[in-house]
């Protein structure tokens, strides 16, 4: 099915502090998993954080990727783990306008640091060709779409990044469109990041904070 996107962008951030001291799984599906912590059942989508700041990266019907305190962990279906996992600290970020009028910052993507420019009226993340090769993405194993762009419209592929973390706000699992051309110059950081931060503009900065 192709569909069509058209291109605008971006920015990131992080939250907290409270602790949990049990987490169990209790169902396992695709993309979601419910979650007892601390007593309390929580479902949860892959890609979204708790209140106690944990984060389900993945799930299958057979387990759990979820990170805690900056590590990964891995469990099955009524496996849990013990201890103080503590909210990390409320964290925001600050965007500052540049001489063009336009808010550029490095992010780290898949891993991988490179520069993007934030811009709210960006439908999606949109990396050129020559973005996703660097990056090392398989983006021709996405579903194809097309897209426009001032040359017209274009060849590009809805794909799936890892991770996007911008100033340590991390989000997980954040939709993409790779665009078969050099264009745009710079990655355009869009609303599938966006939706996950409040935004707030003073001045000729962006400040960003992670929404739970």
């Amino acid at each position: 099915m192709i569909r069509r996107y058209f291109l605008p962008v971006f920015f990131g951030i992080y939250s907290g502090c409270v602790a949990a001291n049990n987490v169990e799984v209790l169902a396992l599906f695709k993309g979601a998993a419910l979650l007892k912590i601390d007593g309390r059942e929580q479902l949860l989508k892959a890609g979204k954080i708790t209140s106690e700041g944990i984060v389900l990266i993945s799930a299958t019907p057979k387990e759990a990727v979820l990170e805690i305190n900056g590590q990964r962990k891995s469990l099955g279906l009524s496996q849990s783990i013990s201890g103080a996992y503590e909210k990390p600290a409320v964290r925001e970020y600050t965007v500052p306008m540049n001489s063009n009028g336009q808010y550029m910052t490095t992010a780290t993507i898949n891993g991988q640091m490179i520069e993007v420019q934030v811009d709210t009226g960006a439908n999606t993340i949109a990396l050129s060709r020559t973005h996703a090769e660097r990056l090392g993405i398989a983006y021709r194993k996405g579903m194809p779409s097309r897209a426009a762009t001032a040359s017209g419209v274009v060849n590009s592929w809805s794909i799936m990044l890892d991770s996007v973390n911008v100033g340590g706000i991390a989000i997980a699992n954040v939709q993409a469109s790779v665009i078969d051309a050099e264009f745009p110059l710079t990655i355009l950081l869009g609303m599938t990041y966006l939706e996950h931060v409040e935004i707030r503009k003073t001045g000729n900065s962006l400040h960003l904070k992670q929404r739970y």
